[in-house]
């Protein structure tokens, strides 16, 4: 399977961390809020995170503090089918790709809900096909990239298409809101929005560098389940985050490579280019230990870090289409993402010029 088409989208605002600060010191929201948790967005926001900034759909940034059920829906509803579309269209273009080309639709996104799923609306907006198969992927969290492009690699391998479009997209701030949770906290610092795409197909493209999917593991493991999900509390998503994230998943993703390395019988030397999720500053601090890597080897996924913050699912879009931007040479390079479960994916990637 060839990637032969990537585009990413995000909103247009533009908002750093000293703006989000400055537009909570002065809300009522803050007030409600304990010491203990004031001082914590005080911190977050305030402190070296590896985050500079982060796109967010709120216009302005003060819609951030309608906090109701039904806001928060309305903006997933709102800009989830705007951010995929949008990362689709980019990746059509990339591709050559007309849109009645496309054989299967995939979306992954896990901040949100729609019946119809989004492949309903964005097909619509795109101008798919009425016949195109159409699959909606939900509650795989921050690692949903891999487990959606394994399922495009098993559609197109089963011959039952010729090209699948590949999306993921998150609203996060449709799961914004602030009370005295430390998790409900960070994650309201943390976090961006949006979209990212691949028009995946069994032909190499006709341009550009080319990227072949190779093979690919998954792992689950459930005893660390309570680490890092999604919850619901008075009818609102709330994302539980533990301290034990960045150890968790720097161990996850240690194994995880050398399983595959060793199942497969090849040399760690042949990976020269990484593509990981960003998870946030302590998280990719805890890959580097833990995969003996170097700060020029993360330095896609801390660039997409401090420039958008950690977009969840889309994050790997984000970081392969900069590393091929980039001169990272060819060769091998792997991909890694990790979320919600707790769950990590791995996949092998050879890049050609």
């Amino acid at each position: 399977m060839f990637f032969i088409g990537i585009g990413t989208a995000a909103p247009p605002q533009r908002y750093t961390q000293a703006d989000s600060w400055a537009a909570l010191k002065h809300s009522e929201s803050l007030t409600r809020l304990d010491q203990r948790a004031q001082a914590i967005l005080r911190k977050v926001l305030g402190g070296d995170n590896g985050i500079t900034a982060r796109h967010l759909a709120l216009d302005p940034l003060t819609e951030v503090f309608e906090q109701t059920p039904d806001a928060l829906q309305a903006r997933f509803a709102r800009h989830a089918p705007a951010l995929a579309t949008e990362a689709a269209q980019k990746a059509l273009l990339d591709a050559r790709c007309r849109a009645g080309e496309i054989d299967a639709v995939l979306i992954s996104t896990c901040t949100g809900y729609l019946c119809p799923g989004l492949t309903s609306y964005v097909s619509e907006r795109l101008g798919l096909r009425s016949t195109v198969f159409a699959l909606d992927l939900v509650g795989q969290g921050c690692g949903a990239a891999l487990p959606n492009l394994r399922a495009a690699e098993a559609i197109l391998a089963a011959g039952r298409a010729r090209k699948v479009l590949s999306i993921c997209v998150e609203v996060c701030s449709a799961a914004f809101y602030l009370d005295n949770d430390p998790g409900v906290l960070i994650s309201a610092c943390l976090f961006g929005d949006g979209a990212g795409a691949a028009v995946l197909s069994l032909e190499p493209p006709s341009a550009g560098r080319r990227v072949q999917w190779q093979s690919a593991i998954s792992s689950h493991d459930p005893q660390h389940r309570e680490a890092l999900r999604f919850g619901h509390k008075h009818g609102m998503l709330r994302n539980i985050l533990s301290p034990e994230v960045p150890p968790i998943a720097g161990a996850a993703a240690a194994r995880l490579l050398g399983q595959f390395l060793a199942d497969r019988q090849v040399p760690r030397e042949i990976i020269n280019g990484w593509i990981l999720h960003t998870g946030g500053r302590d998280v990719l601090l805890a890959l580097r230990e833990q995969l003996g890597l170097t700060a020029a080897d993360v330095r896609h996924s801390s660039s997409v870090l401090s420039e958008y913050g950690n977009l969840s699912s889309p994050t790997v879009y984000f970081v392969l289409e900069r590393a091929l931007k980039d001169p990272v040479p060819d060769g091998h390079w792997w991909m890694c993402a990790f979320g919600a479960g707790f769950s990590c994916h791995g996949a092998l990637l050879e890049v050609r010029s």
